[in-house]
């Protein structure tokens, strides 16, 4: 059990401080990445929509403070049009109502959070394909694109919003479905050595393994870290969500790996296998969830190993506060550093991503002793 956390509330009171000047400049809208110190604003239909309600609601947790509460409630309102009127709903649907409709749903009951949540929960499971059993991930970027064979890694992370369903429903349908894209993953990310692909595509209409897709990282054999950050946590919810050891000896396996391949200040390049000649952008983003992932860890494996992972997402959360935070800087709108959302095309390189935001916090959250998870 790893002690002497005081830095722990110390970054928690940093946090709240910034939350209550940033939510008033922010507002109930979906900020992305922090350029120039300002969080750009997206669509209420692009896949982050959720990370800032969703850390509204943690603050909100152990505040009360209802204007974060209102914000939170305003950006779920605000996503109504994209579930009706939004051609483009992918399988990042997850992301999006898990950190609005079903957290609010678990902290206070609210019957149309709860609905919401559940007509989601029936659209993603309507992307499941039945002949390669996984989610569908993108819809065509343009008009000659046809990826309906393409499953990528961050789709663990939507998958509690099925088993979600089936807990509050009766209905295992929403689980099966979620299980079947797991075993998918299994069979075709993980990597011996316990590294991930991002992407795999299958033929849509066989079900059949055709290649593997480089996707955020370096190249396809590479192995993309915030890739790697999504399995550790998604197995481990896996496992929480299925009890089935299957799960659990995987994200044991992408978590050695993940911790093995960490610089000295224990947050991760943007690629673990950045070739000489590139330049190692950090991403600070990967290390906060795969942070998150490791505490999660930690309480489901035998005693005798859970410091191992404790002791791993403890060293990245208190590296990101102490090397990485911006808390007194009326010019920066982020309050973590050097993020790197996507090296390939060049977007949004060593900024404060708003989803490193969210799971820093909650994993602060975690180290405060919260045990119910909005995943």
């Amino acid at each position: 059990m790893v002690t002497n956390l005081e830095w722990v509330e110390e970054a928690w009171l940093k946090v709240n401080a910034k939350i209550d000047r940033t939510s008033k400049k922010i507002g109930a809208n979906f900020p992305h990445a922090s350029v120039n110190g300002t969080y750009q604003l997206e669509a209420p239909s692009w896949w982050t929509a959720g990370f800032w309600p969703g850390l509204l609601w943690l603050v909100y947790r152990d505040s009360k403070d209802e204007s974060l509460k209102e914000l939170a409630e305003h950006c779920e309102k605000k996503l109504d049009n994209v579930i009706t009127d939004y051609y483009r709903l992918d399988h990042d649907m997850g992301f999006m109502w898990t950190l609005t409709s079903v957290a609010r749903y678990k902290l206070l009951g609210e019957e149309d959070s709860k609905r919401r949540a559940l007509l989601v929960a029936n659209l993603l499971m309507g992307r499941f394909n039945v002949s390669g059993n996984y989610i569908r991930a993108w819809n065509p970027w343009h008009e000659d694109e046809d990826n309906s064979g393409w499953a990528i890694i961050d789709c663990l992370m939507n998958l509690p919003l099925l088993f979600w369903a089936t807990e509050v429903t009766g209905d295992p349908r929403f689980s099966h479905v979620a299980k079947k894209h797991g075993e998918t993953v299994l069979e075709n990310f993980i990597r011996k050595d316990g590294s991930v692909h991002h992407i795999i595509r299958f033929d849509p209409v066989s079900g059949e393994r055709v290649e593997a897709i480089g996707g955020q990282g370096f190249a396809p054999e590479s192995a993309w870290s915030r890739g790697a950050s999504w399995a550790v946590y998604g197995l481990s919810l896996l496992y929480k969500h299925t009890k089935e050891e299957k799960y659990l000896q995987a994200a044991k396996s992408v978590s050695h790996f993940f911790i093995a391949n960490l610089p000295e200040d224990h947050v991760p390049h943007w690629d673990f296998r950045v070739p000489e000649g590139v330049t190692k952008y950090r991403d600070s983003s990967a290390g906060a969830i795969a942070a998150c992932g490791f505490l999660l860890l930690s309480k489901q494996v035998d005693p005798t190993e859970a410091d191992i992972y404790e002791n791993a997402g403890v060293k990245i959360l208190k590296s990101l506060y102490e090397n990485y935070g911006d808390w007194e800087n009326p010019n920066q709108d982020g309050l973590i550093l050097s993020g790197t959302s996507h090296y390939p095309e060049g977007k949004n390189l060593d900024v404060p991503l708003i989803y490193g935001d969210y799971y820093f916090v909650e994993g602060l959250s975690i180290l405060k002793g919260h045990r119910e998870l909005f995943w």
